[in-house]
Parts: structure tokens; C-alpha cells; sequence
């Protein structure tokens, strides 16, 4: 796409003044990229999949384990223990360098193709440019992508141009050339050539339009950088007085996510967030857990007294409604079946034969009523009955699940359907 604005217009034209990929840079993008591997036959034999030459070798564990060197070449190789004879790879390296005021992240594409017996082949393309002003500004610029049902692919035969912002473009390299060119923004902030599992783009844009990344960075904290650079850095604000304080007691957070987590505790328990005591844990993991273990604790105090509430709100109703059915009860000698009379009744029917009867509020419908089915005192089923169809619903026993009285229990309330519909014409 053709530059549009002033800031775009700038780097395209700085573009066409980088300088070329030089040969030594190539030939060490080839060693480092990509993995060279050596493959041996059932027989011992190590074939070189860089020059084709191939060897005898008698120390099958060592060589898998430490790898081996080409006798021909001197490539370091990595043996496998394989009958596949064609190999493929492709990775990215990328030359950090700058050009007038501007950092900019050069990325090739290297294609490795091998084949036992012969010279291995290298194919490569510089396929995306970062242009990264002082202020974190950046800008693409590349060669078309496309993503195909079968994966992504560079179209090679394309120009380097300036790219919307996506994010196949923002690349993370599997090695970086190690003479690197910073801007004097990037040389004071604390950057080390560690890039700490972000891409390069990500940490630049962060130290230089973040101050508190820098102090991070300075600080050792790279576990807070890297968790928060790859979520909402904004949010770095709700933790801030409390990593300052684990930075002044030299408190290293090696888990940020579960540090993170145990903070939000220690806001939902209001516990001073400026106090070593509570920030800087001995045993970060046991004292997390034991925070959610208290949380847990007040959710499920919470829960009952909502349920009780719920249960006096639902008193005067349920009376209103089914008040004309309490009292019902039957039974065949052994098994009982009566009416839940009270909301208090029906909530202990579900907590005991844990079920959702009370939950989700089969009590309230117009149309049902709940009876308890008991052996021997024990409540064993409970069941929902249709006034307007006088016939069950349903009945179920401890966890939703049929206990071996079941269609005695069915039969004994079919017998007794009179009972209930009398109260129903009264």
C-alpha cells in the first residue's frame, strides 16, 4: 500500500537506503537458524545433511545425546535415528540496526531444504521491516502475506511496502544477529540483548513508550514485564505500589501471573498493599492458596445467608400458594410421602439429597407441588406433582439418580392422587 502520512512517507524512503544483507551475515543466519541435522542408518552410518558426506559411527547413545561433528564440513549436528532421507525447515532471523533516528528490526525468512547425500540447499528473503520512532511509533514494512487454508505463505515476487499493523507481521526471530545498533533511548533503558520471551518489537514499543517497563527492566523484574506486556500494560497502575515495594526489598517475583492473582486477595481482603508483610510472601504459592481458601470460605458463607434470605422472601409466597396442600401425607407401611409445608423444609430436601429442587425454585411454579418421600425417617426421593394434569413430573433421589423404591414410591403417590386433588377443589 502506498505511504499516506507524513510519518509513513519518511521510512519508506529511508527504507530503499538500508544497506544489503552482507555474506557474513547470511552464512551466520545458516549456522545459527536453522537446526543441522545428521541422520544414521540401522548399520551406524551418520549422513551429513549440509555437505551429503557420510560416516561410520560407533557411539549410537552419545551422538544422540551430545550430537556429532562432520568430519567433512565441521558441522555441529544433531543425530536422529530415522529412515526419512528429505528434510525441511524454515525459521526468521532478524538484524536489529538503526537508520537516522529510527530503530529498525530487519527480518529474513530462511528456507533449508536437505537431502542424504547431497548439499544441502538455503534459500532466504528479507520479508518484513520495523520502523520504531523514539516516541514507540512504529510502522510495517513488507512483503505481502497471505493465509491459505493449508497455512501462511510469503509472496516472495512482491515489494517491501508499507503494511497495515497485523500480526503476523510482528515476528518473534529464532535467533538475532549479535552486532546490534541501538537508538540512545533504547542504550539508557536498560536493555541487555534479552529480550525475555517477547518479540522485539513488543519490549522496544514498551521501553520507550512505558517508563514504569524501564523501571521493571532496571529492576530485574522481567517476569512482571513480559506478564504484563503481553496483557494491558495499563493495568500495571493496580499493582504498582506493591511492586515498588518488592523492588525496594529486593523481593524477585518469578511467577507473575499467581503474584498478580495473590494481590487481587489481598485487595478483596483490604490488607495494606504497602507493607512487606503481605506483598513480599516467604512461600508465594501456599500463601496464595491459602488466601483463595479464605475466599472461598466468605463466597460460601455469602452463598447461605443469600439462600436464607431468599427463603424468607420466599415464605410468605410459597404460603400464598400452596398453604390449602400442607398437612398432606400418605402411606403403604413402609414408605411415607408427605408435603414439603415450609420453604426452610424444601431448601434442607435439596442440601441433603443434593439436587436443585430448592435452587432453582420448583417450589414458586404455579402448577407443582414438592413432596418428600421418607424410609425409615431417611428421605430417600423427592417428588414434583402437576396440579393442573394431577400426575408426576418428576422424582429423584440423592444426586438426581433413582433409588430401588422408585415405582413404589410412583405407585404409592398415583394411589393417593384423590388426597390431593380434594385439596385442590376446596
Amino acid at each position: 500500500m502506498k505511504p499516506r502520512n507524513k510519518f509513513q512517507k519518511q521510512v519508506f524512503e529511508l527504507s530503499k537506503k538500508l544497506p544489503s544483507i552482507t555474506q557474513k551475515q547470511i552464512e551466520w543466519a545458516y549456522q545459527n537458524s536453522i537446526v543441522h541435522y545428521g541422520y544414521r542408518t540401522k548399520n551406524g552410518v551418520i549422513n551429513c545433511l549440509e555437505c551429503g558426506n557420510s560416516w561410520h559411527s560407533q557411539h549410537t547413545l552419545i551422538d544422540s545425546i551430545c550430537g556429532s561433528t562432520c568430519p567433512n564440513c565441521q558441522m555441529e549436528l544433531t543425530i536422529k535415528d530415522t529412515r526419512k532421507r528429505i528434510f525441511k525447515d524454515y525459521q526468521y532471523f532478524c538484524i536489529i540496526t538503526t537508520c537516522k533516528e529510527f530503530q529498525v528490526l530487519r527480518f529474513f525468512y530462511v528456507n533449508y531444504s536437505a537431502k542424504a547425500g547431497k548439499k544441502a540447499k538455503y534459500f532466504h528473503a528479507e520479508v518484513v521491516q520495523i520502523w520504531i520512532a523514539p516516541n514507540g511509533k512504529f510502522e510495517f514494512i513488507a512483503k505481502l502475506h497471505s493465509k491459505t487454508y493449508f497455512g501462511d505463505y510469503w509472496c516472495f515476487q512482491t515489494q517491501l511496502e508499507i503494511r497495515p499493523k497485523r500480526n503476523h507481521y510482528n515476528i518473534n526471530p529464532t535467533c538475532i544477529y549479535p552486532h546490534q545498533r541501538l537508538i540512545s533511548e533504547l542504550k539508557r533503558s536498560g536493555f541487555t540483548k534479552n529480550f525475555h520471551k517477547l518479540t522485539p518489537l513488543d519490549l522496544f514499543n514498551i521501553l520507550l513508550t512505558q517508563s514504569k517497563a524501564e523501571t521493571l527492566l532496571k529492576s530485574g523484574q522481567t517476569k512482571l514485564l513480559h506478564h504484563f506486556t503481553q496483557r494491558n500494560f495499563e493495568i500495571i497502575s493496580d499493582y504498582w505500589a506493591s511492586i515498588k515495594i518488592c523492588i525496594r526489598n529486593d523481593y524477585q517475583i518469578t511467577d507473575a501471573p499467581l503474584w498478580c492473582d495473590y494481590i487481587n486477595l489481598l485487595m478483596f481482603f483490604g490488607k495494606d498493599l504497602h507493607n512487606a508483610k503481605y506483598v513480599c510472601p516467604a512461600n508465594l504459592k501456599s500463601t496464595h492458596d491459602e488466601y483463595v481458601r479464605k475466599k472461598r470460605e466468605w463466597q460460601e458463607r455469602l452463598k447461605r445467608e443469600n439462600a436464607k434470605k431468599k427463603a424468607l422472601q420466599d415464605t410468605t409466597r410459597y404460603n400464598e400458594m400452596k398453604s390449602r396442600f400442607f398437612g398432606i401425607t400418605f402411606t403403604d407401611g413402609l414408605i411415607q410421602v408427605r408435603m414439603l409445608d415450609s420453604v426452610e423444609d424444601i431448601k434442607l430436601e435439596g442440601d441433603i439429597l443434593h439436587h436443585c429442587v430448592f435452587t432453582n425454585d420448583y417450589h414458586l411454579k404455579p402448577d407443582s407441588i414438592i413432596l418428600s418421600a421418607s424410609l425409615h425417617g431417611q428421605r430417600i426421593e423427592t417428588i414434583e406433582f402437576s396440579l393442573s394434569r394431577l400426575q408426576i413430573i418428576q422424582c429423584r433421589g440423592l444426586q438426581n439418580k433413582l433409588t430401588e423404591y422408585h415405582d413404589r414410591i410412583i405407585k404409592l403417590v398415583e394411589k393417593n392422587v384423590i388426597l390431593i386433588q380434594k385439596r385442590l377443589v376446596a
